[in-house]
């Protein structure tokens, strides 16, 4: 059965089409205006081995911020529309993910149960012009609000002794060690023969 899902979100701030194919190769095509984001939703394509099309149109005019949390409330709702009744996932999923210097844990729980936590350092203000680091926290609560998942992310260690944090491979982190911990709970797992996994039955 083919576990994809085609999601538009259209309000007076931003038009979102997102597409996802969970069995898909990690092919990603990413447009929403906000180049790191994109970067990210990226890492989310090729790490996960998800198929992604995302295209947002957003009101940056005024800032990132409408963009960033109405594509991630359609990633969310794409994830869940493509699990179906998740029969026969793994359900869990987790990832320690190294980028240099950064070391990011991630956990998910496809409950059906919306529940985010989330755990970083103290970031500068913005990683490139556009993209602003307190957003971060907002897009793992909009996506697992819509997605109907427990999230949680937390960054283990951020800056060598003496340094400071490299928000870019802090925020990097996260997002593949998500991707990777999202990658397991989807997978189909051998052994649960097409069950739900869940003694209620039901996610």
């Amino acid at each position: 059965m083919s576990r994809t899902a085609r999601i538009e979100r259209i309000t007076k701030e931003t038009k979102v089409l997102v597409e996802i194919d969970l069995d898909g190769s990690g092919k990603g095509e990413i447009s929403t205006g906000v180049g790191f984001y994109d970067h990210m939703l990226n890492q989310i394509a090729r790490h996960g081995g998800f198929d992604l099309t995302v295209n947002t149109v957003g009101d940056l005019e005024i800032d990132a911020h409408h963009t960033m949390e109405d594509t991630a409330l359609a990633l969310g709702a794409a994830f869940a529309e493509a699990l179906g009744d998740k029969a026969g996932i793994r359900r869990y999923g987790s990832a320690v993910v190294p980028m240099d210097e950064v070391l990011v844990q991630a956990a998910v729980d496809l409950s059906g149960r919306p529940y985010v936590v989330h755990d970083e350092p103290a970031l500068a203000p913005y990683i490139g012009p556009v993209y602003p680091t307190s957003m971060t926290r907002h897009v793992w609560e909009s996506f697992g609000q819509a997605a109907k998942v427990t999230l949680h992310v937390t960054v283990l260690r951020a800056a060598r002794p003496g340094g400071h944090p490299d928000a870019h491979h802090v925020v990097e982190g996260q997002f593949k060690a998500v991707a990777r911990a999202l990658r397991e709970a989807t997978s189909i797992d051998p052994r649960a023969a097409g069950a739900v996994p869940s003694t209620k039955g039901t996610l």
